[in-house]
């Protein structure tokens, strides 16, 4: 990781520093050696209340890799921030907890973008994020797009490219052309808004929650995907990506999970279980962020909340809390009303099967997707 390790510490310096300045990248020669090139030069990045246009070059604030913005969403975010409010019980017994007007949310700009493949190995967050049900209603089969990711408009550093090969992406020559003219040179081609026009109901990024404890923020995203028909039944899919972010100096180790459930007929259960999807992240100073994502259907809605168990640097543990959310179908209005719960569901399903499609390790149409791609019901 020492490459990743460089290119954050010439992001530091940049930050402070970055006008009329070069970017430089990391780039590893082989496991031993790693160099310095030139990859661009830091622009200004824009005010919250401007969006970056489509086509702009820009740096991961958080995971350091390279990559260029699609399209923007507009994102409510629910935020509960816990930082100034201390409690011994993070994990509330009232089913009230998820209404969401017990937040008020706030409008958030969110990027579409693609990610150079050139830096997927060395970033500490899953890079195949965005998932898509098969197009025959019976299958319950997922695809994932490689290099497709959600970053908020702070996490955007841009800069104006200077490589020849300027982003390494399958998608990169399909969906924008170059236009000198422009500014940036890049524009979108028909084939992106086509494309955008067609998925933009498993696209769209509509809601985000958060909540920070002790300096560790957790942020939950969900995105639903569809319906598909089960033994005559509705199932509903979501996929949702969780990002545990350390904000202070202090390094802390993810160590349990503990999520609360709550089903349409106000019965509440728990789950249990070491790390996330077989890990057990370390988040430092120079490596304070991990994100995974993972996937769920079920025919009943339901909420969930819980805590991540942390391990500070001394050894002693404390609760951090993740932000209660729910699930909620689109096609309500049209349907069964759907909603789910985590993927943490392998082995509740087995006691009550009417609630939830197959959901366990065996079976190969769940997926998840992570930095090792390993199942969240795993244990180490």
């Amino acid at each position: 990781m020492a490459e990743l390790e460089m290119l954050l510490n010439s992001i530091d310096v940049l930050r402070n520093e970055y006008l009329d300045k070069y970017f430089l990248a990391a780039q590893a020669i082989n496991k031993r050696k790693t160099v310095l090139s030139e990859v661009g030069r830091i622009i200004s990045p824009k005010i919250a209340t401007e969006k970056y246009d489509t086509g702009q070059f820009f740096l991961h604030r958080v995971f350091g890799y390279r990559g260029v913005t699609l399209f923007p969403w507009t994102a409510k975010v629910f935020d509960r921030d816990q930082r100034k409010k201390p409690t011994s019980q993070v994990i509330p017994e009232e089913r009230n907890e998820f209404k969401k007007n017990n937040v008020t949310p706030k409008p958030h700009t969110y990027y579409q973008v693609l990610i150079d493949q050139r830096d997927c190995p060395y970033v500490k967050a899953q890079t195949e994020s965005v998932t898509f049900l098969g197009n025959h209603d019976n299958t319950r089969a997922l695809y994932a797009i490689p290099g497709l990711d959600y970053v908020a408009h702070e996490d955007v550093i841009p800069y104006m490219s200077t490589e020849s090969t300027l982003i390494q992406h399958q998608l990169f020559e399909k969906f924008l052309t170059y236009e000198p003219d422009k500014d940036p040179p890049f524009v979108p081609k028909e084939t992106l808004l086509a494309w955008q026009e067609k998925n933009h109901p498993w696209l769209e990024l509509s809601e985000v929650y958060r909540e920070t404890t002790e300096n560790i923020r957790i942020t939950v995203i969900p995105f639903y995907m569809g319906c598909r028909l089960s033994q005559n039944n509705n199932v509903y899919w979501w996929r949702y990506c969780v990002r545990i972010e350390n904000l202070g100096d202090m390094t802390v180790q993810l160590r349990e999970r503990h999520w609360q459930i709550y089903s349409i007929p106000g019965i509440l259960e728990s789950i249990r279980g070491r790390g996330v999807v077989g890990e057990e992240p370390l988040l430092t100073k120079k490596f304070p962020a991990f994100q995974y994502s993972s996937h769920v259907s079920l025919q009943d809605p339901s909420g969930h909340m819980g805590i991540f168990k942390m391990e500070r640097e001394d050894g002693t543990m404390f609760d951090c809390k993740i932000p209660a959310f729910a699930l909620e179908s689109k096609q309500h209005h049209d349907h069964h009303h759907g909603g789910g719960s985590v993927n943490n569901l392998t082995n509740q399903q087995k006691k009550n099967p009417s609630n939830a499609s197959s959901h366990n390790d065996n079976d190969p149409k769940h997926t998840d997707t992570s930095t090792n791609h390993q199942d969240d019901d795993k244990q180490k």
